[in-house]
């Protein structure tokens, strides 16, 4: 019966790798300069939006596989770049004590889980991505009451291992 388990888990993780993989032909077909416009009816609407300070656009797309889809637009409506964020180097990128709320947020999206310690005074929000292609991991972001970056940390991801 263990087996069986871990065969189906291995098969389910499998399934969603070539099920992300199969997302990326699309996001390989946007290259910088393509109009916002184009960029919209080619893979929808983004799930979030965030303005810049410098007046671009930062859209993301959650695909399977523990991945997120980052457009960057430029001010006149342009694709910049497209790139997959949730990546150890991107997420390893958190300067502590530097960053706040809003940088992660508009680095990396929603995360897709948030919590409160009271005991620590620090509000966590947690990331999950792919290591590579056979194993996962959260990062956690730890900020302080007024929002500042105070602690990260990477785990292993429980939830996707069997």
């Amino acid at each position: 019966m263990r087996f069986e388990k871990s065969s189906l888990s291995v098969g389910i993780v499998l399934l969603a790798l070539t099920v992300g993989g199969c997302a990326s032909p699309a996001w390989q077909s946007i290259t910088p300069g393509t109009s916002q416009a184009e960029l919209q009816a080619r893979v929808g609407t983004p799930a979030e939006s965030y303005q810049m300070p410098d007046g671009s656009l930062r859209w993301f797309y959650p695909a399977p596989g523990e991945t997120k889809w980052a457009a960057e637009i430029d001010p006149r409506g342009h694709v910049v770049s497209v790139r997959q964020v949730l990546t150890a180097e991107d997420l390893g990128q958190a300067r502590i004590g530097g960053w706040n709320m809003q940088d992660v947020l508009f680095r990396f999206g929603k995360p897709a889980e948030t919590a409160y310690f009271p005991l620590m005074h620090r509000t966590v929000w947690s990331y999950r991505y792919a290591e590579d292609s056979a194993s996962f991991s959260t990062m956690h972001f730890y900020f302080d009451p007024e929002g500042v970056l105070r602690l990260t940390q990477v785990m292993p991801d429980f939830l996707l291992v069997s």
